[in-house]
């Protein structure tokens, strides 16, 4: 069900507290003689931000013990595509660094798409402003803090979960995964890297081999190339923290897995 303020089109913060009702019942007695209703609204949105807005939402997996398993298994199964790319490991360790650095989430998502991890999630509950209202109490940072660390930001699992259902409802094959990895692993676009041309040249081969070999299978080629094409743009903009702190936080607790990967990849 929609949120009121969705319904209403407009953001409950953005509305003038004195021309409401409510506010002006519920904000009689409280704190009058030291904060103005305007001052009383701006304290409350710097505090919490905390209208019913997807913008604000949380959310977590509802089952982290099935899916963190899944989401480790998708893991280590992106350290052994890299190790059997033979090209990553002809270019400087320094560039195959930064690499990994950059395109490790995407990379990981594209896991997920492959082996067709789908997963639940539960929302987390904000704190009722209008219940402290309604109980005479004063709203400060403490009753904020313990909603900070739980979950993350709904928005950025929804940018994953669309990636996701648009590969699935393509119906991508093996192969066309390995090509997409290709693109998205040899990323030139990385600043500091000793030879982005010849990164550029081996994104460009893994591009025109999966259109090649798309043509060759399926009829609209075209239109399924690009698809896969808006799709792997769309998840190049994954939150790398998001995806260490959904897939692997719940079970492993404070990780980096960017460093993990690297130690994985580069130790002797």
């Amino acid at each position: 069900m929609a949120c009121i303020s969705e319904q209403l089109g407009k953001c409950h913060c953005n509305r003038d507290p004195v021309n409401s009702i409510l506010f002006q019942m519920l904000n009689k007695g409280i704190h009058a003689d030291t904060t103005s209703p305007n001052e009383y609204r701006n304290h409350i949105c710097s505090l919490v931000r905390e209208c019913p807005c997807e913008d604000n939402r949380r959310v977590s997996l509802k089952n982290p013990e099935v899916t963190c398993k899944k989401a480790s298994e998708v893991l280590l199964k992106t350290v052994a595509f890299i190790r059997n790319v033979p090209s990553f490991y002809q270019l400087p360790q320094e560039d195959q660094i930064l690499l990994v650095q950059n395109c490790w989430a995407p990379l990981f998502a594209l896991g997920l798409a492959q082996e067709r991890v789908d997963f639940e999630l539960q929302e987390h509950s904000v704190p009722s402003l209008l219940k402290k209202i309604l109980l005479n109490q004063y709203v400060n940072v403490s009753d904020i803090s313990l909603r900070s660390d739980r979950g993350v930001p709904s928005i950025e699992v929804q940018r994953i979960q669309r990636f996701l259902y648009k590969l699935w409802n393509l119906d991508i094959s093996t192969k066309e995964y390995a090509y997409l990895k290709g693109m998205l692993l040899f990323n030139p676009d990385i600043s500091g890297m000793t030879f982005p041309h010849y990164v550029h040249t081996l994104q460009l081969e893994a591009q025109h081999t999966l259109l090649e070999f798309t043509s060759m299978i399926h009829s609209q080629s075209l239109s399924r190339f690009n698809n896969m094409l808006q799709a792997v743009d769309t998840v190049k903009e994954v939150n790398p923290s998001v995806i260490t702190k959904l897939f692997f936080s719940p079970i492993s607790g404070e990780i980096n897995v960017e460093e993990l990967l690297l130690e994985t990849l580069f130790m002797k």
